[in-house]
């Protein structure tokens, strides 16, 4: 079959058209931006063309789905409708390949991506999986039964799931353009989770998952030692974090990896149990654990002289706050400096004062000007990056023409956090080093 996708830039998008090559179909895509991003790799490594224009054929019999931030009126958008194409929602093919293999669906505010990573590599590492990870990464190998599966509930995308077991590692506010209010965040995690065809691992710790009624299975992780898994003597270093896991009153194992932050520990907690679950052994997924590389853009570092860069998808404030500390895990005696690109202008208005006091953590505070490419600031004439700053005391706005402000802080950590696309401020930067 042929699909053609729009917005193949994207992390989900560029990932189902990597999984949809990897079925054999023939894939191609457009995307409007123009500049490189990480998530090409995995496109050019399976020579999937990217249009930018509309001059190009597209045949009558392909297939087209595309992302949610682009407009109806978007001019691609509009041609294959007039071409009469059909049409797909993303996440609906996306279902529709998973039905085909023991499917685990990674869900929560926070987390998905380390946790399905994490599920992945231990997998890799053991007995082989397919995998959807958001972070441009997808792999499909008909031979093998298991596929993770990043189960996103923005548009509450991941009811369109129904794996064999998932995971859900937090439930917060968050796409509050999408959601009413937490108990509808929550009612649509309980419906999600109520899809699942054979049993749920979830963090017991965190009030709205306790508040579900679930109606399969669930095992319950977390610090606390009221949960079905404990987590137990929990050392955090400048090497990364080790601890123990109680499962039943019952001492299960140690663990180590080398990530950063409680936050880090839940994740990796969720990925043990899952694998657990499967009947692969503590010391195989110990041994696993112990190799692990983070995601793309996860706690990416790179340092260049004395400076330390960051590269992180923080842009909730909670996930903020967790890589800051994060940070100060690993570097205690370096000064943090935070970069911060915020992605929505709704989001910014939901959040301004807790992504004020998560922000906080850092010594020193830039913030861009939001960018969002499926909200308008004409709709939200008010909302501007400097809500944060004018209650930040060391904080300003930052872009390509003044990144020089950064100079006197590059002998510490620089930490560029969004979920939309930094690299170019990082690379002006590097040319300042």
């Amino acid at each position: 079959m042929k699909y053609y996708c729009i917005g193949i830039k994207g992390t989900g998008m560029s990932t189902l058209a990597q999984i949809l090559s990897d079925l054999g179909n023939q894939v191609c895509g457009y995307d409007d931006a123009r500049d490189y991003k990480f998530t090409q790799k995995g496109l050019e490594d399976r020579n999937i063309k990217i249009y930018y224009d509309q001059d190009h054929e597209i045949d009558s019999d392909t297939i087209v789905t595309y992302s949610v931030a682009f407009s109806e009126e978007h001019p691609e958008l509009k041609r294959v409708k007039e071409l009469g194409l059909t049409i797909k929602k993303y996440n609906e093919i996306i279902g529709e390949i998973i039905n085909q293999f023991h499917s685990i669906g990674v869900s929560g505010t926070h987390g998905k991506t380390t946790t399905s990573s994490l599920i992945r590599h231990i997998l890799e590492t053991t007995i082989g999986c397919n995998y959807f990870v958001g972070a441009g990464d997808g792999h499909v190998d008909l031979g093998n039964p298991y596929f993770v599966i990043e189960s996103d509930e923005f548009n509450r995308h991941f009811l369109a799931y129904h794996p064999n077991c998932a995971i859900i590692t937090n439930i917060e506010e968050e796409h509050l353009e999408c959601y009413r209010d937490i108990d509808d965040i929550r009612t649509t995690f309980e419906s999600f989770a109520n899809g699942v065809k054979d049993f749920i691992v979830a963090c017991g710790d965190n009030e709205e998952i306790r508040k579900i009624d679930f109606q399969k299975k669930v095992l319950f992780y977390g610090f606390q030692d009221y949960n079905d898994v404990m987590i137990d003597q929990v050392e955090l270093t400048q090497e990364g974090s080790s601890f123990n896991l109680i499962i039943d009153k019952q001492e299960y194992g140690h663990f180590y990896v080398p990530l950063y932050g409680k936050h880090m520990i839940l994740d990796a907690t969720a990925a043990i149990v899952i694998c657990k679950e499967l009947g692969i052994s503590k010391e195989k997924i110990a041994s696993a654990l112990c190799t692990f590389q983070n995601a793309k853009r996860r706690f990416a570092e790179e340092k260049i002289g004395n400076t330390i860069i960051i590269d992180d998808y923080a842009h909730h404030p909670t996930e903020i706050k967790a890589t800051l500390e994060a940070v100060k895990q690993k570097y205690p005696n370096r000064s943090l400096t935070a970069v911060f690109k915020p992605n929505t202008y709704s989001r910014t208005k939901d959040f301004t004062n807790e992504f004020i006091e998560s922000l906080s953590v850092a010594d020193k505070v830039f913030l861009t000007e939001i960018d969002s490419n499926r909200e308008c600031q004409e709709d939200y004439p008010e909302v501007t990056s400097s809500l944060i700053t004018d209650k930040i005391e060391s904080s300003e706005i930052i872009g390509e023409e003044t990144i020089d402000n950064l100079a006197p802080y590059k002998e510490g950590v620089i930490c560029f956090m969004s979920c939309a696309s930094i690299s170019h401020l990082i690379d002006e930067f590097k040319k300042i080093l």
